[in-house]
């Protein structure tokens, strides 16, 4: 059941990224192939990675290299959903849908992506080391919501064929449900919930949403399982929580929230900081 554990990549400098093709993916996801402008092409190694995409203080996104010189500017960060080694270049799914996509779902890069043309450019830093099942397993437990999917769907398409286990996906509409491939013998749970919560609102439904009640009724297999999760930071706590009540080991959990409710990305790494230091 194990698969080889692809060689972590070193980041490198900051790069400019042209837009090679963009295509609406599903109702609420933008995917852009992204190419580098020097030719120089991203290993297979760096799929699940992430990427690091640049902007200036107004929302427009930093296209020359002298540019990085600037202060103030924004970053905000990314999946490698795949590698083209014929374009040199890396596919990128972008969540669109209002708080399913975080507080940024209005901000710089989902606003960027849904508008990128052909020939735009943007500079890009990393990429920076994937977040992979631990193994080995005996059983797989995956959870994500829009913005976690990317992520998600390389995780799963790298399992062995004989895996077993679930992956539970948060989606704002049926049009958000997309095709992934998978072992036959991974359930594919698909949550559809388009809620809008206040942050003060998001604190308090997270341990009865639907996404976590959905989580919380399936049947817990025997033998050990390898956990990975990345959704909301509400609900990051509650899945976690419930977690370790089941005893996993946590050498072989992640569990992460991409976003928070009413938090930019520079905000909400500050809480996933403090977080972390109470949680352990």
């Amino acid at each position: 059941m194990n698969a080889p554990q692809p060689e972590k990549r070193k980041k490198t400098q900051p790069v400019q990224m042209r837009v090679h093709s963009s295509e609406r993916l599903t109702s609420n996801m933008q995917r852009l192939l992204l190419v580098s402008s020097d030719g120089q092409p991203f290993p297979p190694d760096t799929v699940s990675g992430y990427i690091k995409l640049m902007f200036h203080m107004n929302g427009q996104p930093v296209e020359q290299p002298h540019d990085l010189d600037m202060p103030n500017q924004l970053m905000r960060t990314y999946t490698i959903r795949d590698v083209d080694n014929e374009q040199n270049g890396i596919t990128v799914d972008f969540a669109l849908h209002g708080n399913a996509a975080g507080s940024d779902s209005s901000g710089p890069a989902s606003s960027w992506a849904a508008s990128a043309q052909p020939g735009d450019c943007i500079m890009v830093g990393g990429p920076g080391p994937a977040k992979w099942l631990q193994q080995p397993f005996d059983w797989v437990l995956m959870a994500s919501d829009l913005t976690g999917l990317p992520a998600l769907a390389c995780n799963l398409e790298r399992l062995a064929d004989e895996a077993v286990g679930y992956a539970v996906i948060q989606v704002p509409h049926m049009e958000d449900i997309q095709p992934l491939r998978k072992p036959a013998n991974m359930e594919l749970i698909w949550v559809i919930d388009d809620e809008h919560p206040s942050a003060d609102e998001a604190a308090r439904q997270a341990p009865s949403s639907k996404f976590l009640q959905q989580l919380q009724s399936l049947a817990w297999l025997p033998g050990e399982p390898s956990v990975w999760a990345a959704c909301e930071f509400h609900k990051m706590r509650e899945l976690r929580k419930y977690v370790r009540e089941q005893e996993a080991r946590r050498s072989h959990t992640y569990i992460s929230s991409y976003w928070k409710v009413g938090r930019s990305e520079d905000q909400h790494k500050l809480d996933k900081k403090a977080d972390a230091a109470v949680a352990g």
